[in-house]
């Protein structure tokens, strides 16, 4: 078995109509997605992480602790992981204050520090906004402000690694609205890994950092979020919201046009509106149908953001529609982005690979794609 940080996982094993043949690393930090269709296999393997669930035949090490491998096997309440479900369960005879405290209560005792960076349990409470919940009882409580408790308490065991199964899949829309910002700042100050089971491309381009992408119990694709949804290879580029992540750092506000001027790799974004403060990171979201692509740096149109880039790479996705792939900068060096062009455009334009061309992102399209947090690079082992 490998000795680096994080997860080394490989689960074998009949489920359902197929076979589950899944090997994998899960970084040790940052949020990683399991992503895939329903009935996939994804939590099937949240289980076999926690221990819910053996596979003969398959191993799992976390850090450098072997859970199993072999005749090994530590069951569930030795493992160091806290597990939040699709439904909040949390103890119908308790105030949510107790049901905090109940996971406080039983923290692991070998672990010397908090799941989440700098945060105890005021300041966690104050950062899930549950602090006018605290004497209400579980069936007062909306659908996202039970999960938001429920992920409190798995915090407070002082975990090694949170699981999540499908947190939102239970919510309707306005309680996944509800939460989601809570999560994107938690996500800031997690101090563990997470694997984080969706089949909801938006919430995984809001959350995660890294993606092991599954289909029919098999490992397609893992590696960071940010390259794998602009893979022109994968599916994920194909869809009609394809998008490309890239991470940001505001740099000024504009006052004067509600502007917010971002630092990208590559180049400079301008979004509209006051978007946080200066030095703080961002995630800016941008479909590949806002994106156009011209040979010459143009200042004659009502577009603020253009940016040099170079084309490496182009795939054709119907007769009239191609997909192409750049990466920002002039000497291509920057964050990866998409494009949705026709084909006569492509011929027109006489493109080509290693082209270098200007992409142009319409300010206004972006609002409503900026989210807290950036991309957790992969650790090394």
């Amino acid at each position: 078995m490998s000795s680096s940080i994080g997860i080394d996982a490989y689960f074998a094993g009949p489920i359902g109509d197929f076979k589950l043949k899944a090997a994998f690393h899960v970084p040790a930090t940052g949020v990683t997605a399991l992503f895939g269709p329903s009935g996939c296999g994804k939590t099937t393997v949240l289980r076999c992480l926690a221990g819910l669930m053996r596979m003969p035949g398959s191993s799992l090490r976390f850090n450098r602790d072997v859970w199993q491998f072999e005749n090994r096997f530590v069951p569930p309440h030795k493992r160091p992981i806290g597990y939040v479900f699709q439904e909040a369960s949390l103890f119908a005879h308790l105030s949510v204050r107790q049901n905090l405290l109940f996971g406080a209560k039983r923290a692991f005792k070998d672990s010397s520090a908090p799941a989440v960076v700098g945060v105890a349990f005021d300041e966690l409470v104050d950062l899930l906004g549950i602090e006018a919940l605290l004497a209400r009882a579980p069936n007062k409580l909306s659908g996202g402000e039970r999960q938001r408790v429920a992920i409190g308490r798995a915090l407070l065991s002082r975990p090694k690694l949170l699981l999540m199964d499908e947190p939102l899949a239970a919510l309707d829309t306005a309680n996944k609205d509800e939460i989601l910002p809570y999560l994107e700042k938690l996500h800031a100050h997690l101090a563990i890994p997470v694997v984080y089971v969706s089949h909801d491309m938006a919430e995984v381009e809001r959350l995660a950092d890294h993606m092991i992408l599954m289909d029919q119990g098999r490992v397609h694709a893992a590696g960071p979020l940010d390259s794998l949804v602009a893979d022109l290879t994968l599916p994920l580029a194909g869809s009609k919201q394809a998008a490309a992540l890239l991470d940001a750092r505001i740099e000024a506000y504009d006052t004067d046009y509600d502007l917010s001027h971002l630092s990208v790799p590559g180049g400079q974004l301008l979004i509209p509106g006051h978007l946080g403060l200066k030095g703080q990171r961002r995630r800016v979201q941008i479909a590949a149908t806002d994106v156009s692509i011209a040979l010459t740096h143009t200042t004659d149109s009502s577009i603020n953001n253009v940016l040099a880039a170079r084309i490496i790479d182009m795939k054709p996705i119907t007769q009239s529609q191609l997909n192409v792939s750049l990466k920002l900068g002039h000497d291509g060096s920057g964050g990866r982005i998409l494009s949705r062009v026709t084909r006569k455009s492509w011929d027109r334009l006489n493109l080509h690979i290693n082209a270098h061309v200007y992409v142009q992102l319409k300010s206004l399209a972006m609002v409503g794609g900026v989210y807290e947090g950036a991309h957790v690079p992969e650790d090394k082992a």
